[in-house]
């Protein structure tokens, strides 16, 4: 197994770290930045884009001919991982979620190039946002999409769609959504997926739900169908393939997940290291006490892990392999990371790392949610065991 990064890979990575650090990270320290969500201005965002875009730092995750710099997913999780040095890296680049999920998803089921052209290619050039409406409240689909309840009946040539969906992240300011909806009782064939447009009647936003920490642009909505028709041509892929569709979304955006994660993680113990670097206790800087350096260790190696799993889930996926179980196995590992070392960091900065001073306590607050979305993770527990069953000891077979 080699973990070298190709050349034009690892170009990439140093092109990113520096654009991180010269461009994003200074903005970070001036509440003027940010709107009331605590996520960065249009404005700012704006200026970022056209620096990315210049410099050829563009949507790695899309095709050259797209526009973008078709990185794969080995290469994603390198760049990555350093864009999310910087919590708004990212939005800078156009790989944020859900966007490039979304895009990533279109560009591999969308029939032709007509439909990526009306679909896709606005998310690609960063002139529209999209959402991924799936996720119901109770007593609807969460985990368990068999529990659905939104409807899709077929009227002549259209779909209409009832039902509602929550926590639908990205649904305010959206353009471009993906509906989840039952079109059967069959428990394995029995969801559909639709695109429509946001200025389509028949839906609407009921509500920005608020939340503890901070929002990705949109937030996360509670969103009502009622009546929202959509023409048949709109459906992805064939009746009865939603999950389908589902699956090939959230196994890479599960895992693009936590490539940012592992970025924040990282940039937590930079924020500690430098702390604890110049400030005294007993005589001696905190960085060299044995406690000190211990807590740091154990968080470092954990980031490594995390690192090796979402590497090696990626390889998997560009080798033509869904990787199921690595992301799943990835998905747990990094969200318990993410928390852990951010809450190292609060630690051993003191009073310093809970106050608004450093950006800990608004990692702290987002951190969160990693062990909940995509997937909680006691739902990739539970996949984890059941594949472990079917296939005993060559659940640990190397390869594809």
């Amino acid at each position: 197994m080699d973990f070298n990064l190709s050349p034009e890979i690892e170009d990439y990575r140093i092109r990113i770290r520096d654009f991180v650090a010269t461009h994003i990270i200074p903005l970070e320290s001036d509440p003027e930045n940010f709107d009331e969500h605590e996520m960065l201005l249009e404005g700012p965002v704006r200026v970022l884009r056209d620096k990315a875009r210049a410099q050829g730092l563009w949507c790695l995750q899309m095709p050259k001919a797209r526009g973008g710099q078709e990185l794969g997913l080995v290469g994603m999780a390198a760049c990555y991982e350093e864009m999310s040095r910087s919590p708004f890296g990212p939005l800078a680049f156009n790989s944020m979620a859900p966007d490039d999920g979304t895009m990533m998803v279109l560009e591999k089921v969308l029939p032709n190039e007509d439909m990526k052209q009306k679909w896709l290619q606005p998310l690609v050039d960063g002139e529209a946002r999209s959402a991924f409406a799936m996720t119901e409240p109770h007593p609807g689909g969460g985990s368990d999409p068999s529990m659905m309840l939104t409807t899709a009946d077929k009227k002549g040539d259209k779909w209409v769609i009832h039902g509602r969906k929550h926590f639908i992240t990205g649904a305010e300011g959206a353009k471009h959504l993906i509906v989840i909806a039952k079109t059967s009782d069959d428990p394995r064939k029995g969801l559909t997926a639709f695109l429509h447009h946001a200025d389509d009647p028949g839906w609407h936003i009921e509500r920005r739900i608020p939340i503890m920490g901070p929002e990705e642009h949109g937030g996360h909505c509670e969103v009502v169908y009622e009546g929202l028709e959509i023409p048949d041509e709109q459906r992805l892929l064939e009746v009865g393939d939603g999950l389908k569709v589902t699956q090939i979304r959230l196994g890479p955006a599960r895992l693009t997940h936590c490539m940012r994660w592992l970025g924040q993680a990282k940039r937590a113990l930079e924020i500690a290291a430098a702390y604890t670097a110049k400030r005294e206790s007993f005589g001696i800087k905190l960085d060299e006490h044995e406690g000190v350096q211990w807590m740091m260790g154990e968080a470092a190696m954990d980031i490594q892990i995390g690192r090796m799993l979402t590497m090696h889930a990626a390889w998997m996926i560009d080798q033509g392999d869904f990787a199921k179980k690595e992301i799943s196995m990835a998905k747990v590992q990094v969200a318990d990371t993410l928390h852990k070392a951010i809450d190292t960091a609060i630690q051993l900065c003191g009073a310093h790392g809970y106050s608004k001073d450093t950006l800990l306590e608004w990692m702290y607050r987002y951190a969160r949610q990693a062990r909940l979305v995509d997937g909680a993770s006691e739902i990739h527990k539970m996949v984890l065991s059941r594949q472990h069953k079917a296939e005993g000891i060559d659940f640990w077979s190397w390869g594809v």
